[in-house]
């Protein structure tokens, strides 16, 4: 289990301090390697918020973390830890688009020169994996980097566009409508609804 370092969706922190539950990845981690690992995991702005920083401590009558915080806290530890193996499941699952980005960036210090094994449903998660392997209904459907599923016009095609789609959604009428449909119903004089 050495050689492994898991991020996992549902991270688990423990009763502790948050230097506690980093170095929980290796005992043995100075405060200042802790720190360090800390800092790479995007985890600045989670320590200065916090009464204590890095000796607050969370969980039970503790203080809580959201649940894209607890990600970058466990990144945190999977960074301590430099294992040769890293495998993210579900790694940004809990988290809003804010904490999504800094998890992103603490990836980059996490998989750097490492063997990672990512699963995921985010697509922005996964297209800059070297390797990605799509399954469909229990099996391998399509493998590739990113711009070749794109080019195969497949599943994982399908599903990039229904996710760049859902990304440019927008809540309420589109443009302009709103502006439209308040002229009409001054235009009528009396407050009704013409459209």
């Amino acid at each position: 289990m050495r050689q492994v370092a898991f991020v996992f969706q549902d991270t688990r922190l423990f009763k502790e301090s948050l230097l506690e539950n980093i170095r929980a990845a290796r005992p043995d981690a100075s405060r200042e390697e802790v720190l360090s690992a800390a800092h790479a995991a995007q985890c600045d702005d989670i320590l200065e918020k916090l009464p204590h920083g890095l000796d607050t401590v969370v969980g039970a009558r503790g203080v809580y973390l959201s649940g894209g915080e607890q990600q970058r806290i466990a990144l945190a530890r999977a960074i301590l830890k430099d294992a040769p193996i890293v495998v993210l499941d579900e790694a940004t699952a809990f988290a809003d688009p804010e904490n999504e980005h800094q998890i992103q960036k603490a990836f980059e210090a996490l998989i750097k020169n490492k063997t990672v094994l990512m699963i995921a449903h985010r697509l922005s998660t996964v297209q800059d994996a070297d390797h990605i392997i799509v399954l469909s209904g229990g099996k391998i459907s399509e493998q590739g980097c990113h711009e070749s599923l794109l080019a195969q016009h497949g599943v994982y095609a399908a599903m990039w566009e229904d996710y760049q789609r859902s990304a440019r959604w927008k809540v309420g009428n589109p443009a302009g409508e709103y502006h439209k449909a308040r002229q009409a119903v001054h235009r009528n004089g009396k407050g009704e609804k013409t459209l």
